[in-house]
């Protein structure tokens, strides 16, 4: 195999390294989020036409439907998308942060 083929055959498997503990730590703040509670929005407006709309919208994790811990959920997807722990658990982190 030429070498640059044999270079080209390996960037899939580069891809699928560790990636910076920051990066993973904002990455997995919304997922814990979600294994805490559901999070929604609702809405109600009038339009120009004077027709009246509404919409909602909830969004939910099965980590939350398993119940399980959000600190434990942070830490775990840290440390997969890492391969380290985080800086600091989950509670100790100000709501908006990330």
């Amino acid at each position: 195999m030429r070498p640059t083929l044999a270079l080209l055959a390996l960037l899939p498997l580069i891809a699928c390294g560790p990636i910076p503990r920051a990066q993973a730590e904002r990455e997995c703040f919304e997922r814990a989020r979600l294994a805490e509670h559901p999070r929604g929005e609702v809405g109600v407006g009038i339009g120009s036409n004077g027709r009246k709309t509404t919409f909602g919208e909830i969004t939910f994790s099965s980590d939350y439907l398993q119940g399980k811990d959000p600190d434990q959920v942070y830490q775990n997807c840290v440390y997969h998308r890492s391969g380290e722990m985080p800086t600091r658990p989950y509670s100790s982190i100000p709501a908006k942060r990330y």
